[in-house]
C-alpha cells in the first residue's frame, strides 16, 4: 500500500529576516569600533598633555598688608612674664576660740571697714571660764589674807621670843606662795576675759569679702578660717623669672600687661625682687605693682612684658619669622618671586608699626636692611613662588630691585 509523502518539518528560511540579522550585526560592529576609536583618542590626548610642558601658575597677588620692609629702628627689648594677680593687702579672719558661730553678717563681695564687727561666736563656755577664773582668784586672795595675818602674828611672837626664826621663815614662804597664786589667778581671769572679747569677729582691714568659709550654727575650732578680706586698692603681679633672665630686671622698670577680661593693656612697674629662689624650679619671683583699675580682681591671670632696654637694631615682627623648619627663616620678595632666607635671631622685644605695638625679634644674620619680607598674614608660601606686588604695597619699589634683599 502506498502512503502519501510527508512534508518537511523545517520551513524554508525567510530572506527578510536574514537581512535584519546582518544589519544588527553591522551596527554592533560599528558601535564597538567607535568606542575603541574614542578610547584611543582620549589616551592619545592624555599622553600629549603629559608630554606638554606645564602651564605656568598665575603669580600670587600680594596686598600692602602682606609685606614689610626690614629697617633699623627703635627696638624695645622686653622680657615676657606671666602670673596671677594678688592683692597687696589681704587677711584671713580666724577663730581665736573654739565655739559655735552664732552670726556672720557679711558675704562675698560685701565691703567692710577695719574694726567693724561682722560676726559673733557663742559666749556660754567662755563666760563659764571667766566665772571659774574669777572664783579661783577670789580663793587665792582669801588664802593670801590668811597667810598675811599668820605672818604678822608670827613676827610679833618672835619679837616676844615665843617662836624661833625658823617658824617665821615658814610664814614668809607661805605668804610669798599665796601672793604668787593670786597673781596667777588674776592672770587667768584676764585671759578668760580676753577669750570672751575674742568671740566678737572684727574685720582686720578695710576691703571686700572674697570668701565666706563658715555658716551660722557650725562649731569652729581654734584658728579655723572664717572670712577672707582683700584690699583691691593695690594689686600686684607675681611673676616667676628664670635665673638667666632675672639679671636684666631692675626695680623701677615699666611693663605692659594683658589681663583676662580687660581689652586695654594695663601699665605696671617692678617694685620688688625676691632675694631667694623658689624650691624646685629655682625661679625668682618678681613683683609688679599695677596701676589702679576698677576691673582688677585677685586671681586674674596676666601676661605681658617688662621693658629691659631701648636700642636701634634690625628687627621684624615675630609673625614674619617662620619656625616650621629646623632653623628659623623668612620669605623675601626678590623681583617677581619668593626666596627663603635662613636667619639668626637675637633679642625679643616690641616694635611700633603702623601705630601699633607688635611683638618683634632682632635679626642678627640672614637679611640686610631694605629687604622686603612677607608677613605672617600672607600664609604658607613656597620657595620660588611667583608673586606680583601691588603698587600700593609698602615694599613695591624695594621688591622691584633684586639687590635690595641680598642675604648677608
Amino acid at each position: 500500500m502506498n502512503l502519501p509523502a510527508t512534508p518537511s518539518a523545517t520551513p524554508p528560511s525567510d530572506p527578510r529576516k536574514r537581512r535584519i540579522g546582518w544589519i544588527v550585526a553591522l551596527l554592533a560592529a560599528l558601535l564597538i569600533a567607535g568606542l575603541v576609536a574614542r578610547t584611543l583618542y582620549i589616551r592619545s590626548q592624555e599622553h600629549a598633555a603629559a608630554q606638554a610642558p606645564p602651564k605656568p601658575a598665575p603669580p600670587l597677588e600680594l596686598a600692602a598688608a602682606d609685606t614689610l620692609v626690614a629697617t633699623t629702628q627703635d627696638f624695645n627689648r622686653t622680657l615676657s612674664v606671666t602670673g596671677g594677680l594678688k592683692a597687696y593687702n589681704s587677711a584671713v579672719l580666724r577663730a581665736k576660740v573654739g565655739a559655735e558661730l552664732k552670726s556672720l553678717s557679711v558675704r562675698e563681695g560685701d565691703t567692710v571697714k577695719a574694726g567693724q564687727v561682722i560676726g559673733q561666736l557663742d559666749t556660754l563656755e567662755v563666760d563659764l571660764r571667766v566665772q571659774q577664773a574669777e572664783q579661783n582668784a577670789a580663793s587665792a586672795r582669801a588664802q593670801l589674807d590668811i597667810a598675811r595675818r599668820a605672818l604678822d602674828n608670827n613676827r610679833a611672837l618672835m619679837e616676844q621670843g615665843f617662836i624661833s626664826p625658823t617658824g617665821l621663815e615658814n610664814s614668809v614662804s607661805n605668804d610669798s606662795a599665796a601672793r604668787a597664786t593670786l597673781r596667777a589667778a588674776v592672770a587667768a581671769v584676764d585671759l578668760a576675759r580676753k577669750s570672751r572679747a575674742d568671740t566678737q569677729l572684727i574685720a582686720p582691714l578695710s576691703g571686700l569679702v572674697s570668701q565666706r568659709l563658715v555658716q551660722p550654727g557650725e562649731r569652729v575650732a581654734v584658728d579655723a578660717r572664717l572670712v577672707e578680706i582683700v584690699d583691691l586698692s593695690r594689686i600686684e603681679l607675681e611673676a616667676a623669672v628664670t635665673p638667666e633672665d632675672v639679671g636684666g630686671v631692675a626695680i623701677g622698670q615699666t611693663a605692659r600687661l594683658t589681663i583676662d577680661g580687660l581689652e586695654a593693656p594695663v601699665s605696671a612697674r617692678v617694685v620688688r625682687i625676691n632675694p631667694s629662689t623658689q624650691a624646685g624650679t629655682r625661679a625668682v619671683m618678681v613683683y609688679l605693682s599695677l596701676e589702679p583699675h576698677p576691673s582688677l580682681r585677685q586671681g586674674l591671670f596676666a601676661t605681658g612684658s617688662i621693658d629691659l632696654e631701648h636700642r636701634r637694631v634690625l628687627a621684624v615682627p615675630t609673625s614674619a619669622v617662620r619656625v616650621d623648619q629646623a632653623q628659623p627663616y623668612v620669605l623675601a620678595v626678590v623681583g617677581d618671586h619668593i626666596e627663603q632666607r635662613k636667619v639668626t635671631l637675637g633679642a625679643r622685644g616690641d616694635l611700633r608699626l603702623d601705630g601699633r605695638v607688635e611683638p618683634a625679634v632682632e635679626l642678627t644674620r640672614g637679611v640686610d636692611e631694605g629687604a622686603v619680607l612677607l608677613r605672617g598674614s600672607a600664609g604658607a608660601v613656597r620657595d620660588g613662588t611667583k608673586v606680583r606686588v601691588s603698587a600700593g604695597s609698602a615694599g613695591a619699589s624695594a621688591a622691584a630691585t633684586p639687590g635690595a634683599s641680598a642675604a648677608r
